[in-house]
């Protein structure tokens, strides 16, 4: 089992949306990226909705998404794990959460990349933020393939319409 340490926040001050996985997998830890694994549809769906899509460079894909007024972070601040998947995700411990919306006042929504996301948040029962609407989309992840990219993209498309484009 390994551990794994998640990245930094992508964000602005101004950011009016949070998303949020649970930990980076072994790609993304290897190269230092978010999303990081090609088969991943994350980039994709971004590259359709704000223009930060995978031909383009790493820094230029964060410079798109926070200039749409999108952060991009991570449940878990680190946890041990075998492999990439979430359900084998041990000892997970929390990203600083209360200094985070402290610092960003404006987010409105928080976008979950997957149920195991927003379980992992509820289970760290995080009192005294902000009340923020949220929602679970669909993991983008190359595991959760019972869902189309099309079907994705729909369902996060009308989760960021009001945010994006």
């Amino acid at each position: 089992m390994t551990k794994c340490v998640s990245f930094r926040a992508v964000s602005r001050i101004n950011a009016r949306v949070l998303i949020l996985g649970t930990l980076p997998g072994e790609e993304s830890l290897k190269r230092g990226q978010y999303y990081a694994k090609k088969a991943n549809s994350f980039w994709k769906i971004m590259g359709e909705l704000t223009g930060a899509s995978p031909d383009k460079p790493y820094k230029d894909r964060l410079n798109f998404l926070k200039n749409n007024g999108i952060a991009l972070w991570d449940v878990c601040k680190s946890a041990y794990r075998v492999g990439s998947l979430d359900s084998n995700i041990q000892s997970p411990l929390p990203n600083d959460f209360g200094s985070f919306f402290k610092k960003h006042k404006r987010i409105e929504l928080i976008c979950f990349n997957g149920q195991p996301a927003e379980k992992l948040f509820r289970r760290f029962s995080l009192t005294g933020l902000p009340a923020v609407r949220h929602i679970i989309l669909p993991s983008t992840s190359p595991a959760h393939a019972k869902m189309t990219y099309k079907k994705k993209l729909f369902l996060w498309s009308k989760a960021l319409r009001e945010f994006v484009g």
